[in-house]
């Protein structure tokens, strides 16, 4: 009963007026979808647990890795010589709890699922805030769900690849003393993973955000252009925090892809403008 219930509320014009109490409901079924999602998510992650951690979640700690075997022939062929190299670690990590590995298992699971989810489960919110859009903010808007998994996928491999293997390099080669043996807990690796993959998946939804915020008027291309310079510095602060190495080159790699979205944002931004400015001329 309870299935059938959920699909003649799936069946209900959507045209109809809805309640307060109704959107409410609505809302309900849409973040309880998008649990289930995560969950299948995190028992797929959960089951090949062993093969993620080690053939993926350690991968970049290795000096064989993809990218940074990739980084090192790029220094070479822009001769750079070595600057780009990533240096042989030995990392390890050590549990000092009993419980550790069992909850970094979950942790690791559930934010796996939210990554495999991640299209699934802005689609349930587009199909949330969907009714309340017009036939022509819908047709402006033709593709977002596309365009949204794209960018957070591309963070998310943007951090995996690039930031993760210098975050590695930086940390284990970094000494105060020779008597300080670098030995971090498998859940601070996992936590800081977490910030360079899926936080930055978020992050990379800049232009989508800036697109939204044109749209209902809060920022203007033109303000963005006028704080460009202080943009680029904030942006450049950010790199050095997320990489925090004393080498050009990689401050470079990660700043170049941050500014690109930062102006891409500005392009949106302008268009948008155009476009309500060319609205507000045609109802005058």
């Amino acid at each position: 009963m309870a299935l059938l219930d959920f699909l003649g509320k799936r069946n209900k014009d959507p045209q109809a007026e809805m309640s307060f109490i109704d959107h409410l409901e609505d809302l309900r079924w849409h973040v309880i979808r998008s649990i289930i999602a995560v969950l299948i998510g995190a028992i797929v992650v959960f089951s090949y647990s062993g093969f993620v951690v080690d053939e993926i979640l350690f991968a970049p700690t290795r000096a064989d890795f993809i990218s940074a075997k990739w980084m090192c022939s790029l220094g070479h062929s822009i001769g750079i010589g070595d600057a780009l190299c990533f240096k042989q670690v030995d990392a390890k990590f050590l549990e000092t709890r009993m419980t550790g590995q069992f909850i970094a298992s979950f942790t690791l699971a559930f934010i796996g699922g939210f990554i495999l989810a991640f299209p699934y489960i802005f689609w349930e919110f587009w199909r949330f805030v969907k009714p309340a859009l017009s036939k022509n903010e819908l047709k402006k808007t033709r593709g977002v769900i596309f365009w949204v998994s794209i960018l957070f996928f591309a963070g998310v491999l943007f951090g995996y690849y690039i930031l993760t293997p210098f975050m590695v390099n930086f940390y284990f080669n970094y000494k105060m003393s020779e008597q300080i043996t670098i030995m971090p807990s498998f859940s601070d690796y996992l936590e800081n993973l977490i910030y360079t993959t899926a936080g930055v998946g978020i992050l990379f939804q800049m232009p989508l955000l800036v697109m939204v915020l044109a749209r209902i008027g809060v920022v203007t291309a033109s303000f963005l252009r006028k704080y460009r310079r202080h943009a680029f510095v904030i942006i450049l602060i950010a790199a050095a925090i997320i990489t925090p190495s004393t080498d050009p080159f990689s401050l470079t790699i990660v700043t170049i892809p941050l500014y690109g979205l930062f102006e891409a944002s500005i392009i949106i931004a302008s268009r948008i403008n155009r476009r309500q400015e060319k609205e507000r001329k045609e109802w005058s």
